[in-house]
């Protein structure tokens, strides 16, 4: 049911990548290209990996992570960046399948964490996390910079260091 990506897997992730943000509320967000994920994936340097899940010969599903390190722990983990499973095949032991797996890759590889991010209002899949142990770090919160504010960082940044 579930297997390592192949580069021939890129135009199906990518579809679902699409599908995710539109589940998600942001189809414009997802502006992944083809030759981006397959560089990021496959390239001579991969900076993410992906699991793909089946329903016999049919992709249903996938999992895409990169390795990430905590300073406390000393350890690599898993971050996994998306999560989807298409709704005709939700309910079907896919996006167990697909934890799973990473969790397995976790546990073999010595790593000591498996995080994720979940939209506050996709109750559906906070409910399914909870069910399968994970906790939410409630005394956490996201930061991420882009676009203009990360250009006015990185440009300060250069007109401090000369």
């Amino acid at each position: 049911m579930i297997r390592e990506a192949t580069p021939g897997d890129v135009p199906v992730i990518l579809a679902m990548i699409g599908e995710l943000a539109a589940y998600e509320r942001a189809p414009e967000a997802a502006q992944a290209t083809g030759p981006q994920l397959t560089e990021a994936l496959f390239g001579p340097q991969p900076a993410a990996f992906a699991l793909i899940a089946e329903d016999g010969d049919a992709p249903v599903g996938f999992a895409l992570w990169f390795r990430n390190f905590s300073t406390w722990t000393g350890t690599h983990g898993v971050y996994l960046e998306d999560l989807y499973v298409r709704p005709e095949a939700r309910g079907g032991g896919h996006g167990k399948a697909l934890l799973g797996a990473l969790a397995e890759i976790c546990v073999a590889r010595g790593y000591e964490r498996f995080e994720w991010s979940v939209l506050d209002w996709n109750e559906p899949s906070i409910g399914f996390y909870r069910s399968i142990g994970a906790q939410p770090m409630d005394e956490w919160t996201v930061f991420r910079l882009t676009g203009t504010a990360l250009h006015n960082l990185a440009d300060a940044s250069r007109v401090n260091a000369a």
